[in-house]
């Protein structure tokens, strides 16, 4: 029997099921997890022959992966996608660096050259899932959330080395979103969504740079330490701005929404 099927880039492609098939075989998207959990135990075993990682490490990644999957089969489930994208799998790639840069910093004995190494690599990567989605035709919501995601919690990981450095203070730069997020739990008007803002990628893009050369410790401290409080700044004020447009924009619903 041929059904229409949709992907996970928002395409409808024809899939065949044999009447006794059924839910015999794994859908194509577990198939590409476990290959994926594979790789990440490779680089992980990669960079424990080179820079000596400690459990500590090992268990990081473990519990970053473990969780990234999860959301992502949760996911693939509640939309009924089949498999990743072209796109989606560049990002997966992203996510097992991620995960090697998550290892580095709960191992305190790590290589700061290394992890500098692999969060540049993961960044770059960034703007290259992108240009896959938008080339194949294979954008889709999960899979932009997903970019979102480990980009946010690389920058967190990020922020958590440099705070070694300069002061827990510098963690703000990675616990804002989630606060932002965890904010809208509460207040439900924080979850409209945002128009998109060239300032507020920026901003964005600013936080990965300035973090990067910080852990790399290319400027002297007090120099550095005034660049990433500006970097701090920048974001206090691209989530201001967020926030007063979505106050805004709730005023005039509830403005619009009041007999006369």
């Amino acid at each position: 029997m041929e059904t229409l099927t949709p992907t996970l880039d928002h395409r409808v492609v024809p899939l065949t099921v044999s009447a006794g098939e059924g839910h015999a075989q794994a859908q194509p998207w577990a198939r590409t997890l476990w290959a994926a959990a594979l790789g990440q135990v490779a680089l992980l075993t990669l960079l424990s022959l080179v820079s000596d990682l400690n459990p500590a490490g090992w268990l990081a990644a473990a519990g970053y992966t473990a969780v990234v999957f999860s959301g992502l089969a949760s996911g693939l489930r509640r939309t009924g996608r089949v498999a990743f994208g072209p796109a989606d799998k560049v990002t997966l790639a992203r996510s097992a660096l991620v995960g090697c840069v998550t290892a580095l910093v709960a191992d305190t004995g790590h290589q700061p050259a290394l992890l500098v190494g692999l969060t540049v690599v993961a960044l770059l990567l960034d703007g290259v899932d992108g240009q896959v989605a938008r080339r194949t035709g294979t954008a889709s919501e999960l899979g932009a959330r997903f970019d979102m995601e480990v980009d946010a919690f690389l920058i967190l990981v990020l922020s958590a080395f440099v705070a070694g450095q300069f002061g827990l203070w510098v963690l703000a730069i990675g616990l804002m979103r989630y606060a932002f997020i965890a904010a809208g739990w509460i207040v439900p008007w924080l979850r409209v969504p945002i128009p998109p803002s060239m300032a507020a990628k920026v901003v964005a893009a600013a936080q990965g740079a300035v973090l990067i050369v910080a852990a790399a410790s290319l400027m002297p401290p007090v120099i550095m330490a005034g660049i990433v409080a500006g970097a701090l700044a920048a974001l206090v004020w691209s989530f201001g701005r967020s926030v007063l447009w979505l106050y805004r924009h709730e005023c005039l619903i509830q403005g619009a929404g009041r007999p006369e």
